[in-house]
């Protein structure tokens, strides 16, 4: 059964503890202008919906970035996920699914042993992939081994990549390795900044292997996001933003994101953007979205 966007925004923003307007003509104004805040000129955003509106049940989460007029989603693992509740709502919404998490910290790719089940699990993600109309996945190398050289672990991550490489190309999904950062989020992980990430795709040479670029993690890494980009561009497959300090929406911090968004574009990108941060309020956070893709 259908119900107007009004009615639905407000019973979720009530939901999520967020204020509800008034009927009144000033609030039907508003609350249009709310429903267009995520359908924003340059930039197609994907909000990261373990991250927004987390007292509401996941599916809610689905329907609330829809109501804000945002495109896409992303999420993280997809198990323990109701994947034909989570392709039907999205399919009702008109919403894309960017990409969500194949592989994480642990087990890393960063060791031999565990690259027999990293090709299992990549083929069995693909499938995911396919059942739920997602193009991209992201891997993570893995957290420090105990006795390897960091150089070490990188030449397993790009035998591990080789390895699940003809898998990606022959499911047309791209894997997206994820560099981190050490100096706040991800202590003790093993690939951080994008030279070797960069170095890591270009020797693995696969055009279903590329970077989920996640602009914060980069700027806390090595900062220079605007050339960093430009100089790994043949490697980008995704970005992701959130703001430093903190990892709050765009705007709170110290990072040009305007600037940022439009040397992309500039450069070429036409794909979703990521929203992996933590909003200090979601409507808040989604009208300061809106506001660095002005340009």
């Amino acid at each position: 059964m259908s119900f107007p966007r009004r009615t639905f925004l407000n019973s979720a923003l009530a939901l999520a503890g967020g204020a509800v307007l008034a009927p009144s003509a000033t609030a039907t104004a508003a609350e249009d202008d709310l429903s267009s805040l995520g359908k924003t000129p340059h930039t197609k955003f994907a909000v990261n919906v373990e991250m927004w509106w987390k007292k509401l049940p996941f599916v809610e989460r689905l329907k609330q970035a829809a109501a804000l007029g945002f495109p896409a989603v992303e999420f993280w693992p997809y198990e323990g996920k109701n994947l034909d509740e989570v392709k039907r709502t999205c399919e009702e919404n008109n919403l894309a699914i960017a990409q969500f998490t194949a592989w994480g910290f642990s087990p890393g790719m960063n060791d031999p042993k565990n690259h027999e089940r990293l090709v299992k699990k990549i083929a069995e993600a693909c499938k995911v992939a396919k059942q739920i109309n997602c193009p991209l996945m992201t891997v993570v190398g893995g957290n420090d081994q105990p006795g390897m050289t960091q150089a070490q672990m990188h030449e397993n991550i790009i035998t591990g990549l080789k390895l699940v490489a003809p898998v990606a190309e022959e499911n047309q999904i791209m894997l997206i390795l994820e560099p981190m950062n050490i100096r706040v989020d991800h202590k003790g992980h093993c690939l951080y900044g994008s030279t070797d990430a960069v170095r890591i795709c270009r020797e693995v040479n696969s055009p279903m292997v590329k970077i989920n670029w996640d602009l914060y993690h980069m700027q806390l890494s090595e900062g220079d996001l605007c050339g960093r980009l430009r100089d790994g561009w043949d490697q980008v497959g995704y970005l992701q933003v959130a703001d430093s300090p903190g990892r709050h929406e765009p705007g709170t911090g110290e990072i040009n994101y305007a600037r940022v968004l439009r040397q992309a574009y500039e450069l070429g990108y036409r794909g979703y953007v990521g929203l992996e941060c933590n909003p200090t309020e979601e409507i808040a956070a989604a009208k300061a979205v809106a506001r660095v893709d002005q340009w």
